[in-house]
């Protein structure tokens, strides 16, 4: 389709309910180069974490066509779609899913060890302390704030060193200055590793933070939009 990272072409999903037929996104277009940072914003059931999950083929659209490094998701079966994701996709949630049973070394390093990488720990360790959480790696999430718990989040989902992270309200569970906190460290690694950055957000200035925004609103892309300032810790 094009040498763009992610395209989406004509992007429809309709559901069935109980009320009859439910479209929840209509006939969206989107391209992404790879690097760039795209904020997917609207209210409430605007169809924001359905066209997140449709981006990272967490499920599969009702029509048209998305491409991800180069594949055709609607043309694989659910194993490979997994392996695709394996390999090249990363998620941070708003609810941090870490296993608690696992410290905060051994969460980072699951999936390093899934890859079959000798150097798991390693590198689990070098990316906690990125995040600052250096002297936290033998905690377990309970043992950890809400802040901590996504740094250590973010850190698993940079361990595979992703072409594309996915984040679905990222700082929506945190306070204003732990929010401001988690949202630099994204930027940050976002500009280091050259990973191409899709959040979801109801928060106005993390996606002002962004290269690109769209707009959904009753699953139509009402506003698609790129910001004129080169850094996302400018003001634009």
């Amino acid at each position: 389709m094009s040498s763009s990272i992610l395209v989406a072409r004509n992007l429809s999903k309709v559901v069935s309910s109980t009320e009859g037929t439910l479209t929840i996104l209509q006939e969206l277009d989107l391209e992404l180069a790879r690097g760039t940072s795209l904020a997917i914003v609207g209210s409430s059931g605007s169809g924001k974490s359905t066209l997140l999950g449709l981006l990272a083929g967490l499920d599969l659209p009702s029509s048209g066509q998305i491409c991800l490094m180069g594949h055709d998701l609607a043309s694989l079966d659910e194993d490979q779609r997994a392996r695709i994701r394996a390999e090249h996709v990363g998620f941070v949630f708003q609810s941090f899913q870490l296993l608690d049973n696992l410290d905060a070394l051994e969460n980072v390093m699951l999936p390093l060890e899934l890859e079959g990488r000798h150097d798991a720990r390693d590198r689990a360790r070098q990316l906690l302390e990125r995040v600052g959480l250096g002297r936290r790696l033998l905690h377990y999430p309970r043992q950890l704030s809400g802040g901590e718990q996504q740094r250590v989040a973010i850190a698993r989902a940079f361990a595979a060193e992703p072409d594309v992270l996915f984040a679905d309200e990222p700082t929506g569970n945190l306070n204003s200055h732990t929010g401001q906190h988690i949202s630099d460290l994204l930027f940050a690694l976002n500009q280091e590793r050259g990973t191409t950055l899709v959040l979801v957000t109801h928060d106005e200035r993390l996606a002002q933070r962004c290269k690109r925004l769209i707009r959904l609103e009753d699953g139509h892309l009402i506003e698609n939009r790129s910001h004129p300032c080169s850094s996302p810790f400018s003001a634009c």
